[in-house]
């Protein structure tokens, strides 16, 4: 079964945001000010391809969609900085509303639209655990009866860490979150044209069937100075920082490093 996964970095995208902008030129100054595309290369570089260069099962596909106004300089280095991976196809496209431009590359990205798919999410300040491919794949195998009988099935890995890299060390305490964007994926039956972005993801157990496992960490969720999802004081656990045994455990599972 095909598996697809879909990054925004630093796409201009109509809504889609909680930062708010007077206008589509203000939300473009503000997602390509040097500071911040800066963090935005070093945590896609640090945290968020690491972990999927490891995975399990390279057999996925990573749609990177970008604004075709993003500066040359820096469309060519996210290509340098894939160009060791050939699940990664960069998408450059014009400012449109969010939702409806994601679930066209969504879409665009079947490679038979006929045949049903596995798809996730996957923010450019997250990770995911180096199986989470296998993972998705095998619970999706094991659902088999439950997908026979619908068009889509959310499959929620709920158990991770919110964590902040430091000079001194990695700093993460462990979560529960269900239904998070990170880690979680979503079956879609051939022929049917919805796609993980048709839902926002902490509303999608009301529209389908949903299975939750909490077995295992599979995330990793980052905090810096540009999470768009933090700018409204939102509260944060209290991160606790790992032992160097705690940080060889946490690069193994997402092939983080300081």
């Amino acid at each position: 079964m095909q598996v697809i996964g879909l990054c925004r970095f630093s796409y201009p995208a109509i809504g889609g945001f909680q930062v708010e902008h007077d206008s589509l030129e203000a939300r473009i100054a503000y997602l390509y000010a040097q500071s911040r595309l800066e963090e935005r290369f070093h945590l896609m570089e640090t945290v968020a391809l690491p972990c999927l260069r490891a995975q399990t099962d390279p057999n996925f596909t990573l749609v990177i969609v970008i604004g075709d106004s993003l500066p040359e300089v820096h469309i060519a280095r996210l290509h340098a900085l894939t160009a060791d991976m050939p699940q990664v196809k960069i998408r450059a496209l014009p400012p449109g509303p969010h939702r409806q431009v994601m679930k066209q590359v969504l879409n665009d990205a079947r490679h038979d639209p006929d045949a049903p798919c596995l798809q996730f999410r996957h923010d450019d300040d997250d990770a995911v655990s180096v199986d989470f491919v296998e993972r998705l794949r095998q619970t999706a195998q094991d659902c088999q009866p439950l997908i026979a009988r619908n068009q889509t099935l959310a499959i929620d890995f709920c158990k991770g860490f919110t964590a902040r890299f430091q000079p001194d060390g990695i700093y993460a305490a462990e979560v529960h979150r269900p239904y998070f964007v990170a880690a979680m994926g979503m079956y879609v039956a051939g022929g049917c044209k919805q796609s993980i972005m048709n839902f926002a993801h902490h509303k999608i157990a009301r529209f389908m069937p949903s299975i939750t496992i909490p077995d295992a960490p599979m995330f990793v969720r980052t905090l810096n100075a540009s999470n768009d999802s933090r700018q409204k004081g939102a509260k944060e656990p209290e991160l606790t920082r790992l032992t160097p045994e705690q940080e060889g455990a946490f690069e193994a599972r997402f092939a983080i490093t300081r």
